[in-house]
């Protein structure tokens, strides 16, 4: 086996993840979808993310995804595959993808030698990842490598994405945090999204979030203003440990200088992209 450096394979994922994220920040998939009739930002998300597990219903996506709530999933699901089928969403999918990187990245490095070594080596990384209890993971390992290298590069970033992110869940369940005390902790730490991106997205009101800081208070996890206890900053640690140890088979596979080659053209890659106002500027914080 081979030895990484601590935090070697997050590192890496922290790099290459946020590629994958852009499709969710961008218009695309939503012009795309609205071409079919799906005119709903949030039907267009759940069927996007969760098209390559096919026609389900709010219960696979609200367990798959975790942090929503079941409600606001049952919402827009299974209607939205009246509307347009899993497998038109995929199509539709990576149309918008295409036209996001392009836009992000530009001609010249959608073009490069070193998006084509990105996409290598992510999906060289992925032939380690395992299906075990990872329903969205396995259901994208399922789906064919687009053929294009941006493609291949964005696939291979959902692969390891949606891998580490069902391990993640493993990690939650573990550590007692259910869907609301997971995004409040999270964004205690000052890396998670700001409470008004939870609220305005997850489905969840105020109460709720009210309710889940006092739980996490009572567990000792918070203090009274609301910020992490010394018990609550390990618990956060552990839970990045635990995760890392579930998901260390794909870094591991690829070797320590695949992980440091990889880390450092996905975060080339999301410096232009960032740049090129990606995200938005107010999605992580406390407030």
């Amino acid at each position: 086996m081979t030895t990484l450096a601590p935090r070697a394979g997050r590192r890496c994922h922290n790099a290459v993840n946020p590629l994958h994220s852009t499709l969710y920040f961008s218009p695309d998939l939503g012009k795309e979808l609205a071409d079919a009739g799906v005119e709903n930002q949030r039907a267009v998300y759940f069927a996007g993310r969760g098209a390559a597990m096919g026609a389900v219903g709010p219960g696979v996506i609200a367990a798959a995804f975790y942090n929503f709530s079941y409600e606001l999933v049952a919402e827009h699901v299974p209607a939205v595959w009246r509307t347009v089928s899993p497998e038109a969403v995929l199509d539709a999918r990576l149309r918008a993808v295409d036209s996001t990187l392009r836009r992000l990245l530009g001609e010249e490095i959608i073009a490069s030698d070193e998006m084509a070594e990105a996409a290598r080596l992510g999906l060289r990384a992925a032939e380690a990842c395992s299906r075990n209890a990872r329903p969205l993971y396995a259901a994208h390992a399922d789906l064919p490598v687009p053929e294009q290298p941006h493609l291949a590069y964005w696939h291979a970033a959902t692969l390891l994405r949606e891998h580490r992110g069902d391990g993640h869940l493993t990690a939650l369940l573990s550590a007692g945090l259910d869907p609301v005390e997971a995004l409040v902790s999270h964004t205690a730490t000052g890396k998670g999204m700001s409470p008004r991106w939870v609220l305005g997205t997850r489905g969840w009101h105020r109460t709720d979030w009210d309710a889940a800081v006092g739980r996490l208070r009572e567990r000792g996890l918070l203090d009274g203003a609301g910020e992490l206890t010394g018990a609550g900053t390990a618990l956060r640690a552990e839970l990045e440990d635990h995760t890392d140890r579930l998901d260390s088979a794909p870094y591991e596979h690829l070797g320590a200088a695949g992980v440091e080659r990889l880390t450092e053209l996905a975060r080339g890659f999301l410096l232009v992209a960032t740049g090129a106002g990606a995200f938005p500027a107010d999605l992580v914080g406390k407030s």
